[in-house]
């Protein structure tokens, strides 16, 4: 049986509806419109590209190394971004300065790490996520990534032990830190006015994270928050500062996209674990996060669907009234099944009643 050749005007429907379909969300166009047009105007005033490097991670034959390319005023050092988060002198600074800098989309990032070197391009938001074949020893290594001769900035990468069998996945935002996001106003005070210093701990968190670091040595730590990029030197710093586990952030950039005004949060913790249980195949990981989003529902899908690469969920129970700022209703956003062959699932409203539970279950 022979296929039919389609005609003229069928390939032509065809590539109209595929262009249609592929053609980016006006905001997503008007996004790069304003980019090009402020591209220009800074590169006419002299301004150079910076980068931002962002906490990789990988194994020890693949490490995946992140970073942002931005503009930056003549003068500006090289390695304005690459700060210190020990550096305490930095933590009085309000949020909003971390949301002023102009992107730049597309351009050629060069990377360096060991005696591996290539050079990938930024996506449209000026993000750089480059995965690297390289063999590495565990432990943290530098990379050093440049866009010209002179610029050049070093990126963290923690190389996770073969050895692991339990790791670590956390949210971020009422898990470990009090934001009451995504509540727009809130998370709009919390993002651009108050001072770093002052967002609070969660209580018993850090001393959980403690334990459970002390407890599997070769332990991989990864923070998964919807948060945007912009926020990752508030975020490192407060985790520092709090005494919490150092590893890499995975966080999500706010603008449009080709379908919407902005990001699925959910989509980017449903992508980031699945690319966590394919590149760790040996790792069971501990998922840590909190019922005023979409965590225990994220989680409950992604052991459905990866059985063998989940110890346990531990869900730390909002109160009513940080359930009423998170989503606006006093009962947690979304009911878990609670199916006899699921992992372990340990809750409590704080870090002491989580640690409590997770030596019942015996995981600690």
């Amino acid at each position: 049986m022979t296929s039919r050749t389609p005609s003229p005007r069928a390939l032509l429907r065809a590539l109209s509806a595929r262009g249609a379909s592929d053609r980016p969300h006006w905001a997503s166009r008007l996004e790069d419109v304003k980019n090009v047009t402020v591209g220009t105007a800074l590169r006419r005033l002299g301004w150079d590209l910076r980068l931002q490097p962002f906490h990789g991670y990988g194994s020890t034959e693949q490490v995946r190394v992140l970073a942002k390319v931005l503009y930056a005023s003549p003068g500006t050092p090289a390695d304005f971004h690459d700060k210190p988060v020990h550096d305490m002198r930095t933590m009085a600074v309000r949020g909003w300065r971390n949301f002023a800098g102009q992107v730049a989309p597309h351009r050629t990032v060069h990377i360096r790490l060991g005696d591996h070197e290539v050079s990938v391009r930024a996506d449209r938001s000026g993000i750089v996520d480059a995965r690297l074949e390289v063999r590495l020893e565990p432990g943290t290594h530098q990379a050093v990534l440049w866009t010209v001769p002179g610029n050049e900035v070093t990126a963290e990468v923690s190389v996770f032990p073969s050895d692991a069998k339990i790791g670590l996945v956390s949210d971020i935002d009422d898990t470990v830190m009090v934001t009451w996001l995504p509540r727009p106003l809130l998370a709009f005070w919390n993002a651009f006015v108050v001072h770093q210093s002052s967002r609070q701990v969660v209580p018993g968190m850090p001393m959980l994270y403690q334990r459970l670091a002390h407890r599997y040595p070769a332990l991989p730590v990864v923070y998964l928050s919807t948060g945007a990029w912009n926020v990752f030197p508030v975020l490192k710093r407060f985790l520092y500062k709090n005494g919490y586990p150092d590893g890499p952030l995975l966080l999500t950039d706010w603008g449009p996209t080709n379908t919407g005004f902005f990001r699925s949060g959910p989509e980017h913790k449903h992508r980031s674990l699945a690319q966590l249980a394919e590149s760790f195949p040996g790792v069971r990981w501990l998922l840590i996060g909190d019922d005023g989003q979409h965590d225990p529902s994220i989680y409950a899908q992604f052991a459905a669907d990866h059985p063998d690469s989940v110890e346990a969920i531990v869900i730390r129970q909002l109160t009513e009234s940080e359930q009423l700022l998170a989503h606006g209703t006093l009962r947690p956003l979304a009911a878990r099944s609670h199916d006899t062959d699921s992992p372990t699932d340990v809750q409590a409203p704080d870090g002491h009643g989580l640690l409590e539970g997770l030596r019942t279950a015996g995981v600690l």
